[in-house]
């Protein structure tokens, strides 16, 4: 079905919805990803057979392990499925009738240690598996080694590590550090590494610096089908992970991943390591580029190009900033009247709360110049100060 400028094929129209301008990244309640052809060809080939599931699982199992170095990998109905079964998988390991007891976790290694600056309402997938959860260390201070080394007793199952948990992840011990205690007392690490894509190679870095389960989104920069994900590491646990989940009844029987996604998660991540990924870093960069020369002579409105994101990705964002007060417009204001306009527009607020972040990397070709021209209509006669380019404070401005 062909999409538009604005992406639009037809279908939601007819329902009565509208289509939505996308310039926050990969989000769940936005519909994550656009899934390419290829993807969509092969699901839908996919979908014209049956065929036996546990065997697929085998298969795509045996390209995760082909891309991502690996010694198993595991298809999952999204990264927070990958969560719950990756901790049940470190509770049970292979014992059937562990499997079977969950989510009563009595006799069982049943506790999950998290740092506190990584703790955030995905604490509920661990619960989900029957788990507990122990936080370690500080939100705003420095964790120290010690706090982690004395949380780890009989009862641990797992440690999780948030590779990105915006600027908070900066208070954690470094994932090399909780990697080298871990190993000391024999307790696995679980990586969330959910949209820690791009760059490519973290496909492989984690597992080369000793994870033992790592998890990926398929619905984000993969490009894969929106209710898909990943987990590869360790075969032991992988195979816990596979008992724990669907066909078979353990605790991830609701989180089955149908033979569609299972084969358009593949087609994606085959796809994804051919990319050239330099090439889309340049389309990036044009879109961000034409978005802040679109900008740079609107009054009241401060625009600059900052890079990497907020998450450490080498992404490209547009930054908007402007005196409230002396634009007469809020940031609220200006959110609303981007979610509220024709097309609807969604940007990101900044973090620090200043401002607003445009990320390139869910847009369709054209459609920087239109949220250019509806900042600008929102904008118009809001001040008569000449515009000022800055650059946020520790990034550089220009081409990367």
């Amino acid at each position: 079905m062909k999409r538009n400028l604005q992406g639009e094929t037809g279908i939601y129209r007819e329902s009565g919805l509208q289509e939505v301008i996308v310039a926050t990244g990969n989000f769940t309640e936005l519909g994550g990803s656009l899934m390419p052809e290829e993807v969509l060809e092969a699901m839908l080939d996919a979908a014209r057979s049956f065929v036996d599931i546990r065997a697929l699982h085998e298969w795509a199992g045996q390209v995760i392990v082909n891309v991502t170095g690996a010694e198993a990998g595991y298809v999952t109905s999204g990264a927070a499925a990958g969560l719950v079964l990756a901790t049940a998988a470190c509770m049970t390991g292979s014992d059937p009738a562990a499997v079977q007891q969950l989510p009563d976790c009595e006799s069982l290694k049943n506790e999950v240690v998290i740092h506190k600056a990584h703790s955030s309402h995905y604490n509920r997938m661990f619960r989900l598996a029957g788990a507990k959860v122990k936080e370690v260390g500080y939100g705003t201070h420095r964790t120290l080694p010690w706090q982690l080394e004395s949380a780890l007793d009989e009862s641990t199952a797992a440690i999780v590590y948030l590779v990105s948990q915006i600027l908070v992840s900066q208070t954690a011990l470094p994932l090399s550090e909780v990697l080298r205690i871990a190993r000391a007392q024999g307790v696995p690490v679980i990586v969330d590494a959910a949209n820690e894509l791009p760059p490519v190679e973290n496909l492989r870095k984690f597992i080369e610096m000793g994870a033992d389960l790592v998890i990926f989104s398929g619905g984000k920069d993969l490009q894969g089908p929106q209710p898909s994900g990943f987990i590869c590491g360790r075969r032991d646990l992988i195979e816990a992970c596979a008992l724990n989940g669907a066909p078979n009844h353990g605790i991830g029987r609701p989180m089955k991943v149908g033979k569609e996604e299972i084969v358009g998660l593949v087609a994606a991540l085959k796809r994804y390591v051919r990319l050239d990924h330099q090439a889309r870093l340049a389309r990036w960069e044009q879109r961000v580029s034409l978005i802040v020369d679109g900008l740079a002579d609107v009054g009241q409105l401060r625009v600059s190009r900052v890079f990497p994101d907020y998450t450490g990705r080498p992404v490209p964002r547009a930054w908007l900033t402007w005196d409230e007060e002396a634009a007469g417009l809020s940031r609220q204001e200006v959110l609303d009247a981007l979610a509220k306009g024709s097309p609807v527009i969604r940007v990101m607020e900044e973090y620090a709360g200043k401002g607003l972040l445009i990320d390139p990397t869910t847009l369709l070709d054209g459609q920087e110049a239109i949220i250019a021209e509806v900042l600008r209509r929102i904008f118009a006669g809001r001040g008569s100060a000449r515009p000022r380019r800055s650059v946020a404070p520790g990034v550089q401005e220009g081409k990367s």
